[in-house]
């Protein structure tokens, strides 16, 4: 046990001072990070503050710990423009990107519930939000309604393999029309063991389609 412990260590120690190299190594002008799953606090700590130019951020795991560095931090990143969130704290943090990130057009949170009061924070904070994935998640029919309804410049949205919501009524469909690109496939009942679910984070890599920036 004491073995396995002192391992565990090592490779926490590791992996924060890779990190910190790297973070080091761009002398504080990284726009695009995203880190692996299980990423240290003090490694996510460390990005957060010594990145205040980032432009696009994914911590890697979708846990309360990162969502609470986000939270956090989320005042440093002006620049910010592209954020992938788990579930913890989601509506405190969108409401924060929208007083913070002037610039900010892209949402990741994948896995989440979605209810009224998180579609009303969303609409209310960041309007102009162009890109919005949410797939895999519990999304009430009230909340994609006030989504679509709210967030008119969406170009992309994703809600495949999420359930609360018929994806063929004709309601939404009329009121989705005016989005290019829609990925859909959701389930009425919760039959989806959507908690078994790990997210891929090559899911998430069409986003970087949308910047014209260098990794690192």
């Amino acid at each position: 046990m004491l073995e396995r412990l002192e391992m565990k260590n090592q490779e926490d120690l590791s992996f924060t001072a890779f990190v910190k190299f790297i973070v080091n190594r761009s002398c504080g002008n990284a726009t695009i990070i995203k880190l692996p799953n299980c990423c240290t606090e003090e490694a996510l700590e460390y990005v957060a503050k010594q990145c205040p130019r980032l432009k696009a951020f994914d911590g890697g795991s979708y846990d309360e710990l990162t969502n609470f560095v986000i939270q956090k931090f989320i005042c440093k990143w002006k620049n910010l423009e592209m954020l992938t969130l788990g579930k913890y704290h989601l509506k405190e943090i969108v409401t924060q990107i929208g007083l913070q990130c002037n610039n900010f057009i892209s949402l990741s949170a994948p896995f989440n519930y979605f209810g009224k009061d998180e579609a009303f924070a969303l609409i209310s904070s960041l309007p102009k939000l162009k890109y919005l994935d949410l797939h895999g998640g519990t999304i009430d029919k009230e909340a994609v309604v006030m989504i679509l309804q709210g967030c008119k410049q969406l170009v992309h949205l994703d809600v495949s393999n999420s359930f609360g919501f018929n994806e063929d009524d004709f309601e939404m469909l009329e009121l989705a029309s005016y989005i290019p690109s829609i990925c859909q496939g959701s389930y009425v009942k919760p039959d989806w063991p959507y908690a078994d679910y790990a997210v891929d984070h090559d899911d998430l890599d069409y986003y970087t389609d949308y910047y014209d920036y260098d990794l690192w």
